[in-house]
Parts: structure tokens; C-alpha cells; sequence
């Protein structure tokens, strides 16, 4: 079970992280988790480029050892990029040295401030920690891309019904999200630049956090 908007108690509880930006226009901050891989992530940044929109990937240490090419692309591009841990790890099943360790691998070769835990899942122990070195970005809206059970227009519907001007959003650039994705990006992004959106990248947290 997963909650697509995240309700406003929970904004207020974890107030230390980030969940949404505080702006006056229209734009959307769309992030990615999980890339790069080659069967996807080259396609998203093709998508953007449509439109000009900047994004913020955050990455597995481990793809963009494999993958540096994409990497470089993402940056080359003008998007921003965070730290999602070396090997996607699960802070609730991992103990404190081994979370940060694990970040810190990445930290070698993705190079953020920006933090996102895979899952969404950290202890406080964790949390205390990395939110001293980073900040720590959640989210708005959850698309649910990654739900095989949901049908396309529902992954859609999750992200267009629950925007509004601020929202980070998520998305996946992985094989799990890849049907999903490949209907909902498309449409979403077209329907931005029709109302006058603009997707930003995070490299804006001058913004007053929501």
C-alpha cells in the first residue's frame, strides 16, 4: 500500500524533509528514482527535452557505474541529480554504519546535496544523520508507476488529480515502471506545457519548502 498524495500531518511531523516547493508560479518539480539504466532513462531525457522541462534524477550508485554515459547526459542536459544509496538499500532493514556507508559509495560518484531514501523508508537514527550533510527529498505525489496492478489511465489519473503548483513528483525510471511510464510521461508532460507549466530541476531549494 502506498499513499499518492501525501497527507499534510505527515508534511508536518517530518517537517525536516522536503516535501513540496513554496512558488507563486506554475511549475512542478518532477524527480526520477532508481536510473539510469539504458532501456529507459536516454527515453525520459528525450521526453524532457520535448519541452524543455528539467527534472531530478535520483540515482543508484551502482547504475551510474555501470551506465557514466547516461549519467553525463543527465548532467549535460541541465538536470539536477541526487543520492538514492549505492545498491538501493532499505534504511528500515539496515543498520545505521552499513545505511550510511552505503551512501557514502555513492557519494563517489554522484555528486548532490540532495538525498532521496529508497522506499521513502529511513530510521530516525538514519535520518538525523544524513539530513546534517543533505537535504532530504520526499515528495507530493506519488504516480505509483511502479504498481503492475494498476492500469495505465489509474497512473495517470494519480499524478493529473493531484499536482498543484510546487508539487515534487515521482516517477521511475526502471523496468518495473516502463509500461506505466511510457503512457503516463508523454500525456503529463504535454498537458504541463498546455496549462503553461514548467517542470523544474531541485537545484531551486532557494524556494521557501512547503
Amino acid at each position: 500500500m502506498y499513499l499518492v498524495k501525501t497527507p499534510p500531518i505527515i508534511k508536518t511531523i517530518f517537517s525536516d524533509f522536503v516535501w513540496s516547493l513554496d512558488t507563486d508560479s506554475k511549475e512542478v518539480f518532477i524527480t526520477f528514482d532508481d536510473g539510469p539504466i539504458p532501456e529507459l532513462t536516454p527515453w525520459v531525457l528525450d521526453e524532457l527535452k520535448k519541452y524543455d522541462f528539467k527534472a531530478t534524477f535520483f540515482c543508484v550508485g551502482d547504475n551510474v557505474r555501470k551506465y557514466p554515459e547516461i549519467y553525463q547526459r543527465i548532467i549535460a542536459e541541465g538536470h539536477s541529480v541526487g543520492n538514492h544509496t549505492y545498491n538501493h538499500l532499505n534504511g528500515w532493514n539496515n543498520d545505521l554504519d552499513t545505511y550510511l556507508e552505503n551512501i557514502k559509495k555513492c557519494d563517489n560518484i554522484v555528486s548532490s546535496d540532495l538525498f532521496r531514501p529508497p522506499y521513502g523508508k529511513m530510521k530516525p537514527n538514519q535520518s538525523a544523520v544524513i539530513k546534517t550533510e543533505k537535504s532530504i527529498i520526499m515528495w507530493d505525489v506519488l504516480s505509483g508507476d511502479f504498481d503492475q496492478t494498476i492500469s495505465q489511465e489509474k497512473c495517470l489519473s494519480n499524478v493529473m488529480d493531484n499536482f498543484v503548483p510546487g508539487s515534487i513528483i515521482v516517477f521511475h525510471d526502471n523496468l518495473k515502471a516502463e509500461k506505466n511510464l511510457k503512457y503516463v510521461l508523454p500525456r503529463f508532460l504535454n498537458h504541463l506545457a498546455k496549462e503553461g507549466y514548467k517542470s523544474q530541476n531541485l537545484d531551486v531549494l532557494e524556494y521557501a519548502m512547503a
